[in-house]
């Protein structure tokens, strides 16, 4: 399972495993706790998880009872889509560092560039305080990277006028025929990398009958193809899975795709046109 070792590098030097193991969605207490000690014992070393999934407190704990090495593991949460200030940005960080009771974040992200109540109000002005917060805490030494989640160009280009430090990542909505590719043209330009989340459209994409045939080619599952996808994009999948048998097929993707079933792949229409979309994207 190499993939789960392989890395990429963000504009600062920083290696980001090309594997990140997705929390949303799984409560906090026992299931996340054994989920993300599976992972890791799978060969994960990338965990992503953020303040409102109310489970950062159980992948904390099962990162400290691993047995790992901290400096070996890479850690993503993220502030609270909610939160617009530069004061309220740098408490919910502690917050969060109390919760997973580690010394440093190894990534940061902003969750939203608009309250989850009011997706597609206009934050700008908030956006611009949140990430002067943002630059604090990764001057600080207490996180290694900063960046923003569902952010669109616009979002993107509002805090980078102001900026000092650029977002070094954009974790958004992306799965075979959603790729967002506005976005992730324009951050991709930018040095950013792009992160997806839902990269098998919540398994929405699993019945899609042209990647099942796809996958059938290549002797994996719907999923493996869903996610090398990603891979070979460039863009960075997070699945999420509580099953032991799902945390190992998503690592098992030391496979390559042809540049031929690439394009067709990146020419195909949403292949889960009925999963929720975010509707401020595209």
């Amino acid at each position: 399972m190499s993939i789960l070792t392989e890395t990429f590098t963000l504009e600062n030097g920083i290696q980001i495993p090309k594997v990140g193991f997705g929390t949303w969605q799984i409560p906090g207490g026992k299931t996340a706790y054994d989920a993300v000690v599976s992972a890791l014992k799978t060969g994960y070393r990338h965990v992503d998880t953020a303040q409102a999934y109310a489970n950062e407190s159980s992948v904390g704990k099962a990162i400290k009872d691993s047995g790992i090495k901290r400096e070996n593991i890479f850690v993503t949460s993220k502030l609270p889509a909610e939160i617009k200030t530069y004061d309220g940005a740098l408490a919910a960080f502690d917050k969060t560092m109390d919760n997973l009771g580690l010394k440093y974040l190894d990534l940061y992200l902003i969750h939203a560039p608009w309250p989850w109540g009011q997706i597609g109000t206009d934050h700008d002005r908030d956006n611009v305080e949140t990430w002067k917060a943002m630059e604090k805490i990764y001057q600080s030494g207490r996180v290694k990277a900063v960046g923003v989640s569902n952010f669109n160009v616009h979002d993107l280009k509002n805090i980078m006028e102001k900026a000092t430090v650029i977002p070094f990542v954009d974790q958004i909505q992306y799965y075979v025929g959603y790729t967002e590719p506005k976005i992730t043209k324009f951050a991709q330009e930018q040095g950013m990398l792009v992160e997806a989340y839902s990269p098998l459209a919540t398994g929405d994409l699993i019945n899609n009958p042209k990647i099942k045939e796809m996958a059938a080619k290549y002797k994996v599952s719907v999923a493996q193809l869903a996610l090398r996808f990603c891979i070979e994009n460039g863009v960075l999948p997070l699945p999420k899975a509580t099953s032991q048998a799902h945390i190992e097929a998503n690592a098992q993707l030391d496979f390559s795709i042809s540049a031929d079933d690439m394009a067709i792949l990146n020419s195909m229409p949403d292949a889960a046109p009925s999963h929720m979309h975010n509707a401020t994207q595209g």
